[in-house]
């Protein structure tokens, strides 16, 4: 059965510490000089959105510690990814990573997130917002902030009008979602070669023996890591070039740097390793004061890595619409796992 579209008004009563609206990045901007921008951690974004049987690229809401809290005018199907938090629905603990039935009027907060900086808000159907340039993802350098605050009444256009289950008062999903393990006191990142890797002597030796710590003035546009470094020899002068997302920069003082999604598109540093493609999620959640240590892999595994990233997101594509199909829940469009072939990094 198919149901009407409708506008939901969602409250915001308690914004935390920075949410915003927020999406997988801009498509096509770089070669603009526009940063792709986007969800620090694309996979738990990516995931939120699955769950809740959007496109994987639609419009969510980022947020970044505190507590946030928000009731709707109408019944609404969410999804809360990202690090461990307390999830609670007019005071009853619900869980993560999975679709939740939400009713009209009833207040929902998140709290207590432990163990990385983000978690991920995803509802059935499509968030109004404003776009720079395709994306709803912020971009504060060019005035487009995105960010949320206590009152603000969002608009939802959704064809959810609830769900019951004639056993439960809430439906009981199993759904095959690979959630990532953010519990270990050392993170472990694996990275492949950068241009300048083999001009910097001990530099693999370095990286995957030694502890880095992050430190406070880390944000979107890049980590900076407190740890042993050292610079490469001979260099010279280095032209300013592109760097990738995840690029790891020794600048001329002893510090560390690894690239995020908002980075300025050239650079003049040397690039002494590239974070694999399928460990840029988890750098998106390492807040302040995290460790890490890092292992060189192959770009061939780093490649081999991304793929079973994304088979794993499009296996959980399958059956969120397999499910949401045979108990009459909607459906919107679905974007496919990238088919180019991924990069290593």
């Amino acid at each position: 059965m198919t149901f009407p579209e409708h506008a939901i008004s969602i409250k915001v009563r308690e914004a935390g510490w920075l949410s915003t609206f927020q999406d997988l990045g801009r498509e096509n901007s770089e070669f603009m000089g526009v940063p792709c921008g986007g969800a620090a951690d694309q996979y738990s974004a990516a995931a939120a959105n699955i769950l809740v049987g959007n496109s994987r690229k639609a419009t969510c809401l980022e947020i970044m510690g505190g507590r946030f809290a928000f009731t709707a005018t109408h019944d609404v199907m969410c999804a809360v990814t990202g690090v461990p938090a307390e999830v609670t629905v007019n005071g009853d603990a619900v869980a993560m990573w999975e679709p939740l039935c939400v009713p009209a009027g009833a207040r929902v907060v998140l709290s207590k997130a432990s163990g990385g900086m983000r978690n991920y808000l995803a509802f059935s159907g499509e968030l109004e917002t404003a776009r720079f340039m395709g994306s709803a993802a912020p971009e504060s350098r060019m005035g487009f902030p995105q960010q949320l605050v206590p009152g603000q009444t969002l608009t939802l256009h959704s064809r959810y009008h609830g769900f019951t289950h004639p056993f439960l008062t809430q439906p009981l999903f199993r759904l095959p979602v690979p959630v990532p393990d953010f519990s270990p006191e050392v993170w472990t990142i694996d990275v492949v070669d950068g241009p300048e890797t083999d001009l910097t002597p001990g530099i693999r030796k370095l990286l995957s023996s030694s502890h880095y710590t992050v430190g406070a003035k880390s944000n979107h546009v890049g980590l900076r890591l407190d740890g042993p470094v050292v610079h490469p020899e001979g260099l010279g002068e280095i032209v300013s070039h592109g760097v990738p997302i995840g690029a790891f920069e020794i600048p001329h003082g002893d510090e560390l740097i690894i690239l995020g999604r908002s980075r300025t598109l050239t650079a003049g540093y040397p690039i002494v390793a590239i974070a694999a493609k399928a460990s840029l999620s988890m750098l998106g959640q390492a807040s302040p004061g995290r460790t890490m240590t890092f292992r060189w892999i192959s770009n061939a595994q780093a490649v081999e890595q991304y793929r079973e990233q994304q088979r794993g997101l499009a296996h959980l594509e399958e059956r969120v619409h397999a499910l949401f199909a045979a108990v009459g829940l909607p459906l919107y469009a679905s974007s496919a796992a990238p088919s180019q072939s991924p990069a290593a990094a």
